[in-house]
């Protein structure tokens, strides 16, 4: 058994009123009951603050399950998040969310739900579920869905499509709020998307494009995750703007998890020079505020969430405290594994390398996607098809031009499969696949040659979902059993996992940050200007298909 009563002492941060002294912090039970001011800050004291909290991320993108999740968080700070579980909906319906909600509510860390909106994310792929609005407002109904997940139909906004505004209707019914999912969306279709009720977008990759949203009362998250990494584009307008900001990673691998959270941009923001309490309101104080969550803000009577730093500068989390409880110490947490069974849809027989072959239709020209490091658009890049290597009458990969091919293979039943080309994975040889595949997770694969990239792709099938890569000399796996998304093991081995299998990515010749995790967008259609799903290949700014 745990304490239930205990006190702590140090330089308490009051963020919203701008104040740090030194004090006492009394917890009963689950509440913090006291908070006594004894003196003026002291030297070399630590600082007891709120803990921080992930105002959007899909907890499905870690690998891991919600309370392995918890377990690598706590460890950095982090006591919440809001979370859009339409990744595993995408994949398992209604079942996904509920798998994601009981697991969370297995260890002591306080994850808030949304209810997806966008499940399918677009009717140009094949998904393994849907969610439509009936279903859409039972979620909401229920107290632990806190607010309408990002609503990436922006053109279904626009128009008023029927199904879009009883989604967006229902939420407004329930006063929750509106998540929003707008890139590049700009001036008189910016305010009408927003007007309709939308409160919130991460998807910002220029200030300019931010600072349009923000006249029109949009709030902005900066998002840094593994791939999309907007903090630099971003960061100086939290001095102008500290109460309509918060900080997001969207989606995170588990070695970056592993590494750091929200402390991490915290420390790079006050590097900066932004004022410390501003900092600290867009990580602790303003995801509370807007999204109505009960987390403690370090006050009388509320919830006893809060953290212990060494200082206001790197933020080197020694303690985390959930409810009173305390989770983390000194880098360790205390959050133990649970038992999990799996939940999955997988329907996908092996391939052979025939089936990766592209016959040459006598075109002048073809289209390829360029992969941009750090960010979630692609450049859609027309070129010659005599910078394809070619072989008879079927185009290949060719690597001393970094033109590479990408497939999209549906996971959900036997379908023909899509192929098509990319440029900047940098592979000299090999090939990886996953079934992370933003947004209906169907098998994508890049490689240097047809035979890799049938092994990798038959590796990932074999464990019905994960990730594999695959070199001339070594292949790695790592199966992901629950909906091809998450592993059941422990959060650090799969960490360790993970960091190996990026490693050997790497020494194929890729030049990205995160290639799996950048290959993981490749298929995400509702991110400009081109990406390839199983059905063909996508035209992001028109919303067609390219023929």
């Amino acid at each position: 058994m745990r304490d239930t009563t205990f006190s702590i002492t140090g330089n308490l941060v009051e963020i919203v009123r701008k104040r740090i002294y030194y004090g006492r912090v009394t917890v009963n039970e689950d509440k913090i009951e006291t908070i006594e001011e004894l003196g003026e800050q002291k030297d070399g004291e630590t600082y007891i603050l709120p803990g921080f909290i992930d105002s959007h991320v899909h907890v499905e993108s870690s690998m891991i399950i919600p309370s392995e999740f918890a377990k690598l968080a706590v460890v950095h700070g982090t006591v919440a998040t809001v979370s859009d579980p339409h990744e595993i909906a995408n994949v398992c319906g209604m079942k996904g969310v509920d798998f994601m909600i009981d697991n969370g509510k297995q260890v002591p860390f306080k994850f808030n739900f949304g209810a997806p909106s966008c499940v399918p994310a677009t009717t140009f792929e094949t998904a393994g579920a849907a969610l439509y609005s009936t279903e859409v407002e039972e979620l909401l109904m229920r107290p632990e869905i806190k607010y309408l997940s990002e609503m990436m139909n922006f053109p279904g906004v626009l128009h008023k499509d029927e199904e879009v505004m009883k989604k967006l209707l229902a939420s407004m019914k329930l006063d929750k709020p509106i998540d929003g999912h707008a890139p590049g969306l700009r001036g008189e279709l910016a305010k009408q998307y927003i007007e309709a009720g939308i409160s919130t977008d991460h998807e910002c990759f220029t200030a300019e494009e931010a600072l349009d949203k923000l006249r029109y009362g949009m709030k902005i998250l900066i998002r840094e995750g593994s791939a999309a990494k907007n903090f630099e584009a971003l960061i100086d307008l939290l001095n102008n703007y500290e109460d309509r900001m918060m900080f997001c990673s969207d989606d995170k691998h588990p070695d970056s998890l592993e590494a750091g959270h929200i402390n991490q941009l915290c420390a790079r923001a006050v590097a900066k020079g932004i004022d410390v309490f501003k900092v600290l309101k867009a990580a602790c104080i303003n995801p509370v505020v807007h999204y109505n969550l009960n987390v403690g803000m370090l006050r009388q009577g509320d919830p006893a969430d809060f953290i212990v730093t060494e200082n206001l500068t790197d933020f080197k989390v020694l303690k985390t405290y959930i409810d009173g409880e305390l989770v983390a110490e000194n880098g360790r947490s205390k959050i133990e594994s649970v038992e999990v069974t799996p939940i999955n849809q997988f329907n996908c027989e092996e391939k052979k390398v025939t089936d990766f072959i592209v016959k040459d239709t006598g075109a002048e020209k073809t289209f390829v996607i360029e992969a941009l490091d750090g960010q979630l658009i692609t450049n859609k890049v027309e070129i010659p098809t005599s910078m394809l290597r070619k072989h008879e009458d079927i185009l290949e990969s060719n690597t001393n031009e970094d033109i590479l091919k990408i497939v999209v293979i549906n996971r959900y039943e036997k379908a023909f499969f899509a192929l098509g080309w990319i440029k900047n994975f940098g592979f000299r040889e090999g090939a990886i696949a996953s079934t992370v595949a933003h947004d209906s997770h169907n098998i994508v694969a890049v490689g240097a040659d047809d035979e890799s990239l049938c092994k990798a792709v038959n590796l990932v099938i074999k464990e019905q979902g994960g990730v594999s890569c695959v070199s001339l000399s070594d292949e790695k796996v790592l199966g992901l059993p629950v909906a091809g998304l998450m592993s059941t093991d422990d959060g650090y081995k799969v960490a360790a996992a993970y960091t190996e299998m990026d490693r050997m990515a790497k020494s194929l010749g890729s030049g990205l940050s995160a290639p799996f995790m950048t290959l993981s967008f490749m298929a995400l259609l509702v991110i400009p200007h081109i990406k390839l799903s199983d059905l063909g290949l996508f035209d992001g700014d028109t919303f067609k298909f390219i023929d």
